[in-house]
């Protein structure tokens, strides 16, 4: 299928060919899902815990006699029933990461896209490239050409162009191979360069 293509100023830039086996697919939404399910597991941190019976800090001393107090037979403050005490069964330092082949990633990379062309939150533009670092002409462009939430995506990031970016919260760049679907869908729109497209389309052949 065919894209019209334009440039950062909104002008004409001609169309670009999309491969239908990478943009024309019907979006499911359980292969979304499960890619990122899997991408935020990986990133989960895993750094909880808590402290257990033989890690809190009180004395080992009984804490009073076996017999003859009316109450129940205790030994140790560090017991889980008392109040700082350690917590039985807490969470500990882990991975929370689960595995997911390369094949299926590569195909939940290729409903994201299409997902964005079927809503037409997908836009296609000549390039990426600045000569100078200037973010408030880019943030004026940006804003004429209406773009909210953005993920620019190319296949090599132009340097000024990036630098530009940094500091205008709408919008993210990414290289090809860095592109992913959480970001993809959680952009309100999707923006790749024609270099971005040729990119892509090889990585996912």
């Amino acid at each position: 299928m065919k894209a019209e293509a334009i440039k950062l100023d909104g002008a004409a830039a001609g169309s670009v060919e999309l491969n239908d086996a990478i943009f024309g697919l019907e979006p499911r939404a359980d292969i979304l899902h499960r890619v990122v399910r899997w991408q935020r597991a990986k990133a989960q941190q895993g750094t909880h815990a808590t402290l257990g019976r033989s890690e809190v800090s009180y004395s080992t001393k009984k804490i009073y006699r076996q017999k003859g107090t009316g109450g129940a037979r205790h030994g140790s403050k560090k017991a889980p029933i008392f109040r700082h005490g350690g917590i039985y069964k807490g969470p500990t330092p882990r991975s929370h990461a689960h595995d997911l082949t390369k094949k299926f990633r590569k195909l939940g990379l290729r409903h994201a896209l299409s997902a964005k062309l079927k809503a037409g939150e997908l836009i296609v533009i000549e390039s990426a490239d600045l000569n100078e670092v200037k973010t408030s002409a880019l943030a004026k462009q940006v804003a004429n050409l209406g773009w909210k939430r953005a993920l620019i995506i190319d296949a090599a990031v132009n340097e000024n162009f990036a630098k530009a970016a940094r500091n205008i919260e709408t919008v993210d760049v990414l290289p090809s191979i860095g592109a992913n679907v959480y970001d993809i869908l959680r952009s309100d729109t999707l923006v790749l360069t024609k270099a971005g497209v040729e990119a892509l389309e090889a990585r996912l052949k």
